[in-house]
């Protein structure tokens, strides 16, 4: 997966992984984040959206929305965020970050909408109309939210329980009765993926639901609703940004691109270099099989059936060339541990792992460092995977 790719394009973030292990510098169970290359990353992809006149909301999930990496990203001008869920909006302000687009892969709960107001999304993205009706009956007077109105048509692809949507046939009528809502303004349409990876060709292609944001976009434009936004969120690294543009996107919603571990990734050069990584430690044998921590092996399944490699030493000038196969717990088991089928390694010994994460549903921490690029790692915190800060050791 992406541990050949990080292997060939960041060596020395592997090797200042193991240092910091191996020094007690950072925890086992942990996601390592390359600051400096995520800031190169991001200045790439925003420099490429310009060329677009495409907004940038970065999505935090995929990386434990860490403190540090918020505040890297800051650096390279894109100051607001995609919140996933709830939960994410509250770790995005805690970081200081701003909302750009809130409501879209998760709607806000009824009791969270105080909240939410309070804070001032960008976008506020709804799936019925009893969704923008709740907002603009909880809007102090005078305040004006922003809603994008999640759309769906026959044949559009959504993963298993992210269904939910507006006909799109139906875009001009459910235009009208949101703009109609006391404080409502409605800006645009919006849905999810509107790009997807073809594991057979190793490229990536355009959804139907990008077609018929297209399609609702134009039906609106031509019945007097002008300057729409429309958000294309989905596999989005510089590569592919021309795709969105020739839809008619205005916004765009990064997270694996920041990290180099979108698909495309795995499998071409792009751009962006793979900047997190997975940090383990050999814990005890049995027989013929070492034991290292689990914790955050959750792994985005984009490959299967996939074959899960690990390095595996704790001497960084070797690690490269210590690679052995790593078995995981069954997706139905508490990921206590990883097994490794060989005798070789000792207790203590780091254990780095590259793949597609997808960190805020793990219990891991996420630590953001800076200075690998110039020989002189330093760490810049660490937190829990929910973005709260760890004083550790």
């Amino acid at each position: 997966m992406f541990l050949d790719v990080l292997k060939k394009r960041n060596p020395d973030f592997i090797k200042a992984a193991v240092v910091l292990h191996q020094n007690r510098r950072i925890p086992s169970n942990c996601y390592l984040l390359d600051l400096d290359r995520i800031r190169e990353n991001a200045r790439i992809i925003k420099a490429n959206a310009d060329r677009y006149n495409m907004k940038v909301f970065a999505m935090s999930k995929q990386i434990g929305r860490e403190p540090s990496a918020i505040k890297a990203l800051f650096e390279t001008g894109i100051v607001d965020y995609v919140t996933v869920d709830i939960q994410g909006a509250r770790a995005v302000v805690s970081a200081g970050g701003g909302i750009g687009h809130a409501g879209h892969l998760v709607q806000i709960p009824g009791g969270d909408i105080p909240w939410m107001i309070e804070h001032s999304p960008e976008f506020w993205t709804v799936f019925s109309y009893e969704a923008a009706k709740e907002i603009s009956e909880n809007l102090p007077p005078g305040k004006t939210q922003r809603v994008l109105a999640r759309i769906q048509a026959e044949g559009d692809i959504f993963y298993r329980g992210h269904e939910g949507g507006f006909p799109a046939e139906e875009i001009l009528k459910t235009a009208e009765r949101l703009a109609s809502l006391q404080g409502i303004e409605f800006a645009g349409i919006t849905s999810f993926p509107c790009l997807l990876f073809d594991n057979v060709k190793k490229d990536v292609y355009t959804t139907p639901n990008l077609k018929t944001l297209a399609r609702a976009a134009g039906l609106l434009e031509k019945n007097g609703w002008n300057n729409l936004e429309i958000n294309t969120p989905g596999t989005t690294s510089s590569r592919v940004l021309s795709l969105f543009a020739e839809a008619g996107s205005t916004q765009i919603e990064p997270g694996h691109g920041f990290t180099g571990t979108t698909p495309l990734h795995a499998v071409r050069d792009l751009p962006e270099t793979p900047a997190v990584l997975y940090v383990s430690e050999i814990s005890h044998f049995l027989g013929e099989t070492a034991y290292c921590y689990g914790g955050g092996l959750y792994i985005d399944p984009v490959f299967p059936p996939y074959d899960v490699q690990c390095l595996c030493l704790s001497a960084p000038e070797e690690i490269l060339q210590r690679q052995f196969h790593i078995e995981l717990p069954a997706d139905n088991a508490i990921d206590y541990y990883g097994m490794i089928r060989s005798s070789s390694p000792r207790r203590g010994d780091t254990v780095i792992m590259g793949f597609r994460p997808q960190v805020f549903v793990t219990r891991s921490y996420v630590a953001g460092i800076s200075g690998i690029s110039r020989g002189n790692p330093v760490l810049e915190g660490i937190s829990f995977s929910d973005g709260r800060r760890v004083e550790w050791p």
